[in-house]
């Protein structure tokens, strides 16, 4: 086969999981709505003990904490916000001073950093806000007039020029990134961590996705390092009550991708399994933490194998994140409950809301994805919380649940699933939900244990979390948003997500298309494949190996009838020459000639054709080209030598193409194009073809390129002669 992988025959969870991995959304919340519905009593005691955790963070608003304040005033529902998020996103990763100093210039001065001043009680927001004004004013200087108290400071300040002020400004991010980052080292983490010892802590060793081996090498050794650390600093307490530290597996793997499963699943293993050797041995947990929807299936792999091994009987500090945005949460509970049943000991979950969802919107649309994997409605999200943490809480001897949530409603739920056992804990992130937790958390005996998530890594490191934190927490739909908003009343705040997905109805979000219908009414988006599910993977994979044993044959075609009667060349793979694809007869110089006749012949007629028929007949070839996907697929590899997600993305543009200009043929062609006349009367100008077109197309884009130029030419009413590359003849002549 052209690539091929075990599945989980006869495992009933796993195709549960498999199966609901961008399920259709309303039935999925439907299905978590029955699970999640806790009551008439108990959601009037939850709605009692949110409310009196919000009234208690806005008591506190005063010394909530930094960052809770500065999200909600610089959220991403206002520019200033916007501007922050730009400057955030960038700057730390912007090699040159010019281009620094040309972002500054562009996204600082324009912005009314005025009206934010005195809006908030937090030092850091009213400091942060002096600076903003005042370099805003300075790089204004050059295009405004110096009309008011700080012109004599901007000139100042001026002199200096934007090199100070960029420098400024990165001071600025390193005050910020403080408020994110528990420490630049390990020591410096565990040294801060001691002043607040009513926490407990899981260390993060920031950075993201180990792009090389080196890479990959140089975060084990970090996670090695803070396990030594973290283990020596624990001082024999006991396991839940000690520090733990929290890995990406990202990190550990240049390949860590479901289509390298064969040669990560072992190597990758290996390495988590030194790792939790180490963090037993040092008497602390180890969580695994959740990535994107993706890498779902293969961390369970990866995990099963892990949990498995004899060398870590006994020892429950094992652990995984999981993520109750994404559909199939609730089915990887009971995949994880077998798992702990099978072993005889608990695993350590900490449930999340996860946050990711950006990314995993923009993929699916990009991808041409038949869904989501995950829920396109807060509350859907909250629900399928209420709906896991539920199931957590009832096989508590599965599992340790750990809630990692700043939504006062989702703690209050915890809270009343629980009831008077214990024998789970909360977590917040570091420099976030202070004043919500303060009110739980009893100083050195706490009621509640809350364990803080707390980063550890360089300036240069923080960019990925960062962004992440930003999107998560800075809209204004966020929790963390709302709740220091004196205008968000309390009620909203606290609403029981249930109830708002009923009111709702259970459907995705109305703005929020499926990616097939990313266009509207102009034109459907082009269907891919998901290379990540395994499940989609399997019958394109029989059906592309089939493909891949015809012999092809290609040659000129010329009015639809194929020139015979030559020896034809063969056409070898790139991948091993020593395998023929196919074979073509190349066109001669009387085929070219009898070509062009046909064409002129012929273009006349095309161009009378009606737009609209010229338009339908290109959504054809695009059906066409979709039905036939794993022939062209095949082609795309065995001839041009493309990997397969290249190969997916071959076949999409070129059913792209079709719809575009089967859309642009529509638009402009289907009526007269009016344009303003020199005298201001419009005058009417009627589109048509121009006779015939020669389209020539490079091989590195076989038929994405090919199908792209020729369909430009026929929707403009054109005839077309199209010459391939030597190199790719076979797939042009399947797409003829």
């Amino acid at each position: 086969m052209i690539f091929a992988d075990e599945v989980f025959a006869g495992d009933r969870l796993r195709a549960a999981i498999g199966a609901a991995y961008r399920a259709d959304e309303a039935a999925c919340v439907k299905a978590l709505l029955r699970q999640a519905d806790l009551g008439a009593a108990a959601n009037a005691r939850i709605a009692r003990a949110a409310r009196k955790l919000v009234s208690g963070v806005r008591k506190r608003r005063a010394g909530a904490g930094g960052i809770d304040a500065f999200l909600h005033e610089y959220g991403l529902s206002n520019r200033e916000g916007i501007v922050l998020m730009c400057l955030a996103e960038a700057l730390l990763r912007i090699p040159d001073a010019e281009t620094a100093n040309r972002l500054i210039r562009d996204k600082i001065g324009p912005a009314d950093w005025e009206r934010h001043l005195g809006r908030s009680e937090s030092l850091l927001v009213n400091a942060s806000t002096w600076g903003l004004m005042l370099t805003g004013r300075v790089v204004r200087l050059e295009t405004e007039e110096e009309r008011n108290a700080f012109a004599l400071i901007g000139r100042l300040v001026a002199r200096s020029g934007e090199p100070v002020i960029r420098q400024a400004i990165a001071a600025a991010m390193r005050i910020l990134s403080r408020q994110f980052v528990m420490g630049r080292t390990i020591e410096q983490a565990l040294a801060r961590a001691r002043e607040q010892t009513e926490y407990r802590y899981s260390y993060d060793m920031l950075g993201e996705a180990a792009l090389t081996g080196e890479d990959a090498e140089r975060y084990f050794d970090a996670y090695a390092h803070a396990i030594e650390v973290i283990g020596a600093d624990t001082s024999g307490r006991d396991l839940m009550d000690a520090a733990s530290v929290s890995v990406k597996l990202s990190a550990l793997h240049p390949r860590y991708e479901f289509r390298q499963r064969r040669r990560v699943l072992p190597e990758l293993s290996g390495k988590l399994l030194a790792l939790s050797l180490r963090a037993r041995e040092a008497g602390i947990g180890l969580t695994v933490d959740a990535e994107e929807a993706d890498r779902l299936d293969l961390s369970l792999d990866v995990i099963e194998r892990v949990f498995a091994e004899p060398a870590l009987s006994g020892w429950e500090g094992f652990g995984l994140a999981l993520q109750a945005y994404q559909k199939r949460a609730v089915f990887v509970i009971d995949w994880l409950r077998r798992l702990s049943r099978r072993h005889g000991r608990r695993l350590m979950v900490r449930l999340v809301k996860g946050a990711y969802w950006d990314t995993e919107i923009k993929r699916g649309q990009e991808q041409g994805l038949a869904g989501y994997p995950v829920f396109t409605r807060k509350a859907s999200t909250d629900v399928s919380f209420i709906a896991c943490a539920r199931k957590l809480l009832a096989a508590r001897d599965e599992f340790i649940p750990q809630f990692a949530t700043h939504n006062a409603h989702s703690i209050a739920v915890v809270l009343e699933l629980a009831g008077n056992a214990r024998g789970f804990e909360f977590q917040r992130l570091h420099g976030m939900g202070e004043a919500l937790y303060e009110q739980l958390v009893g100083a050195g005996t706490p009621d509640f244990p809350c364990r803080v998530y707390a980063p550890v890594g360089n300036q240069e490191d923080l960019l990925p979390y960062l962004v992440r934190r930003l999107l998560e927490n800075g809209a204004n739909t966020s929790f963390v948003n709302r709740i220091v908003d004196d205008e968000a009343p309390i009620k909203e705040i606290i609403a029981d997500p249930v109830e708002t997905v009923r009111r709702l109805s259970p459907k995705p979000h109305p703005r929020i298309p499926l990616p097939a219908d990313l266009y509207g009414a102009a034109r459907r988006n082009s269907r891919g494949i998901d290379a990540t599910d395994r499940f989609a993977l399997e019958p394109l994979a029989a059906a592309m190996e089939e493909a891949a044993g015809k012999r092809r044959q290609a040659a000129p075609v010329i009015g639809g009838v194929e020139v015979e009667g030559r020896d034809g060349l063969a056409i070898r793979d790139p991948a091993d020459t020593r395998r023929v694809v196919g074979t073509v007869i190349e066109a001669e110089d009387e085929d070219l000639m009898a070509a062009l006749a046909r064409a002129h012949d012929a273009a006349p007629g095309w161009e009378r054709t009606p737009a609209e028929e010229r338009a339908s007949r290109l959504e054809q070839a695009a059906e066409i080209f979709e039905d036939e996907m794993a022939a062209l697929m095949a082609l795309s590899v065995r001839e041009a030598g493309k990997t397969i997600v290249d190969a997916i993305a071959e076949v999409r543009e070129a059913v792209d193409y079709c719809r575009y200009y089967a859309a642009r043929a529509r638009a402009d062609f289907a009526r007269p194009l009016e344009l303003a006349g020199p005298t201001g009367e419009e005058n009417r100008l009627e589109l048509h073809g121009r006779g015939v077109f020669a389209c020539i197309s490079p091989w590195n884009f076989p038929l994405a390129i090919f199908t792209g130029q020729i369909t430009a030419a026929l929707a403009a009413g054109n005839a077309v002669i199209a010459k391939p590359a030597e190199q790719t003849p076979l797939i042009a002549h399947l797409a003829v």
